[in-house]
């Protein structure tokens, strides 16, 4: 049963997320203080893609387009780290081009072995033995695993053919490539026969190279019409064209000349995207050879005379075969040989020019976080944008008010309230963390920061809503409460001898 032939799809890719890190003491006979011993969540898997040169069809992710990663494990006590997530690896057949939903080519993939990062994995969140510090002995928290990565890419496949064979429905092609190679395509007398690119292995002397027999084209392909914009794709990155031209076609208003001139309009029309190869040429720069075939009937041979000569003062490279007859197939194999061989040199020749890596410090007043001020309805906004707080945020566990007073603690140090001072932020004002709806505070540029501050383990005391008052406060009460029970006192003794003094006069 032969395979199915897809050449684009839309694969939907979800990486592992990362394990929770672990909140653990160690609690052990005669050993009460063993400290913390909640070990790190694992790293979420990675979807990576892998050039495969035994892959030849992308069949497998259109029935399957959605494919995800493991996520990684969670920590435990004892310092037991999580497991990490098992990269997902698919295979791709050679010549896949990555692109983005908006079509920014990601990726060129021509070369087995080849690997590509489509979605990376979630990072683990750190235990609380990681968290610990001089001031924070026995951390009540740990940070939550980052969520991986979610992307919707297109995967396009590319022939990767030395020589592609181009022309009408019903020209030719795959008789030709039949007769030049050891393939067996599917061949009959109605149009578009060849629904799927074929490839062949030629060899000419010693040169040894692949033709690929290309779906028929008409006019309109580079527009959608037919089959050709489908399939247009696939002569890319050959080196030479050959034009297939029908000498025995039966379709009123064609002849080969004008069937020769509305491929190449079409060529024209179509423009190369793949740009990752470093020096592929429009369709119409490359060079090209024409092979008028079917010269085996009746005046076929005669039709081709006629045309020859205006194609040759045109500059073409002509050739009269027959897939049938076989005649001038191994003139035209030669021709092609020497075309690719000429390719191939001037690749290999070609300078070669190493990567260049490109060191970008971050500038010394670059604080890894940008706030923008917007105007909302409900009064302005304060939103802080940056990997570093978003990334903090994510981890962040909001159900633990220790956790939430250690991510106040993180962007203080960052800087975060200097700079919303310098926007004009005022205590009370709304600050959001992250694009979209983010995570909303109130800010409250009084709270004290340190880690001296905090109460039982979970809790922070500048969190603390029922508001637990401190010793100095506790003990200014009490002696405001003393103060008035003696004044309380006094004006009680004194309207006794008031009393008394009267009761003395009246006497």
């Amino acid at each position: 049963m032969a395979t199915e032939f897809i050449d684009r799809v839309t694969l939907h890719v979800s990486a592992g997320n990362g394990g929770n890190g672990c909140v653990s003491i160690r609690r052990e006979k005669f050993k009460p203080l063993g400290g913390p011993d909640g070990a790190d969540g694992g790293d979420g898997g990675d979807v990576i893609l892998l050039v495969d040169d035994q892959t030849t069809t992308l069949l497998p992710y259109h029935r399957s387009p959605h494919r995800s990663a493991p996520n990684g494990g969670i920590g435990r006590g004892d310092l037991r780290h999580g497991a990490e997530g098992e990269d997902l690896i698919l295979p791709v057949p050679v010549g896949t081009v990555v692109k983005s939903r908006d079509g920014q080519i990601l990726a060129d993939l021509v070369e087995p072995g080849t690997r590509f990062v489509a979605a990376a994995g979630g990072r683990g969140g750190l235990g609380n033995a990681a968290l610990a510090s001089a001031k924070r002995k026995a951390p009540g928290f740990a940070l939550l695993g980052e969520p991986g990565e979610t992307r919707d890419l297109i995967l396009e496949l590319k022939t990767v053919a030395d020589v592609a064979l181009i022309g009408f429905p019903s020209a030719g092609k795959s008789s030709l490539i039949a007769a030049l190679s050891a393939a067996r395509p599917k061949i009959a007398d109605y149009p578009f026969t060849t629904l799927v690119p074929n490839l062949g292995v030629v060899e000419a002397g010693d040169v040894r190279f692949t033709v690929a027999d290309v779906p028929g084209l008409i006019p309109g392909a580079s527009e959608g019409r037919g089959l050709g914009l489908e399939f247009l794709r696939h002569v890319e990155r050959c080196a030479a064209l050959v034009h297939v031209v029908d000498m025995a076609t039966w379709d009123p208003g064609r002849d080969p000349v004008s069937d020769l001139r509305t491929i190449e309009q079409e060529l024209a029309s179509y423009e190369v995207d793949v740009a990752h190869g470093g020096d592929l040429l429009p369709l119409t720069e490359r060079p090209t050879l024409v092979a008028l075939n079917k010269i085996d009937i009746p005046d076929g041979k005669d039709l081709a005379d006629i045309v020859r000569q205006d194609l040759e003062e045109a500059g073409y490279r002509v050739f009269e075969v027959s897939a049938v007859s076989r005649e001038g197939l191994r003139e035209l194999s030669f021709a092609m040989a020497e075309i690719v061989s000429a390719e191939r040199h001037r690749r290999d020749t070609r300078p070669v020019e190493r990567e260049r890596i490109v060191i970008r410090p971050r500038a010394v007043d670059d604080a890894g976080f940008r706030i923008v001020e917007e105007n909302t309805p409900e009064g302005p906004i304060f939103r802080v944008l940056g990997d570093k707080p978003e990334r903090w945020v994510r981890q962040t566990d909001f159900s633990n008010d220790e956790a939430v007073g250690y991510l106040g603690d993180r962007l203080e140090r960052l800087g975060v309230e200097k700079e919303l001072f310098k926007a004009g932020a005022v205590p009370g004002a709304t600050v959001v963390i992250g694009p979209d709806d983010g995570v909303v505070f109130d800010w409250d540029p009084t709270m004290v920061g340190g880690a001296e501050l905090l109460g039982s383990r979970g809790s922070d005391l500048r969190l603390d809503e029922s508001g637990r008052e401190t010793r100095k406060e506790r003990k200014a009460a009490f002696h405001d409460r003393m103060d008035a029970k003696a004044e309380a006192r006094a004006e009680l003794e004194a309207e006794r001898l008031a009393e008394r003094r009267a009761r003395e006069t009246g006497r």
